[in-house]
């Protein structure tokens, strides 16, 4: 008898999680029965700034692109962005997005090679990293930020919690290091094999019930989607040999 498909938990917000799953599918990593069980919210909050004589937005997330478009932003300004992910949000939303590949360090990096010109504002989430708008204008970019949404914590679901404590493999693909501290936090029995976005993450999400936690080799999607695969092989491996047993 062949194994049952491996159970993939995703814990981002119900939009960024179908489009990971989407992602996902589209490469070929198939086999898997989806669990979507959001740990965090976004709700906008606002309200923006002023942005006049603003050179450019710079975002860390989509979420902050959807926020800014929610609460009535204008089209047409450039948008410097953490990751393609992100620029895709902010081409959709009529703004001229430039990519970074994939983190805060990026970003920063790749402002300053491009001697960008200020100001610039940073919309952000209530809970960021990296510190961006303090690092760009100690570079001599001016750059100040605004919060326009929160991230606040959502308990999981009664069919997350089901699988995390039934003896099926779970694959959890974690994109932050405050979403894996709460995750690292919830009562677990199955064997859990967790795709991190960074060494942060994994760290953030280590216990006694990680099987294998695979770090993506870029902070972006296309080395999480490799990651995430990588650890659905390894979930069904570990399913195979349990059914020889």
């Amino acid at each position: 008898m062949s194994a049952p498909p491996t159970l993939l938990l995703l814990t981002r917000p119900e939009s960024a999680s179908r489009a990971f799953l989407d992602a996902l599918l589209r490469a070929g990593v198939g086999q898997v029965e989806p669990i979507i069980s959001p740990l965090i919210d976004v709700t906008v909050t606002g309200p923006l700034p002023d942005l006049s004589g603003v050179a450019g937005l710079v975002f860390t997330s989509a979420n902050g692109v959807r926020a800014y478009t929610a609460l009535g932003g204008a089209p047409g300004l450039p948008a410097f962005t953490v990751g393609r992910a992100t620029a895709r949000a902010a081409e959709q939303a009529g703004l001229r997005a430039c990519a970074a590949e994939g983190d805060a360090n990026a970003l920063v990096a790749m402002l300053a090679l491009d001697g960008a010109p200020g100001p610039l504002v940073h919309l952000r989430g209530s809970h960021a990293r990296g510190d961006v708008a303090k690092r760009l204008t100690d570079l001599a970019i001016p750059t100040t930020e605004a919060v326009i949404y929160d991230q606040p914590i959502r308990p999981p679901s009664e069919d997350a919690l089901a699988a995390l404590q039934g003896t099926r493999p779970v694959v959890a693909p974690l994109f932050s290091p405050r979403t894996a501290t709460f995750f690292a936090a919830l009562p677990k029995k199955a064997p859990i094999f967790v795709a991190a976005f960074s060494e942060a993450v994994a760290l953030a999400a280590g216990g006694p019930h990680i099987v294998a936690p695979g770090i993506a080799r870029r902070p972006d999607e296309a080395a999480m989607i490799a990651c995430t695969a990588d650890m659905v092989a390894q979930a069904r491996k570990l399913e195979a040999r349990r059914g020889r047993v």
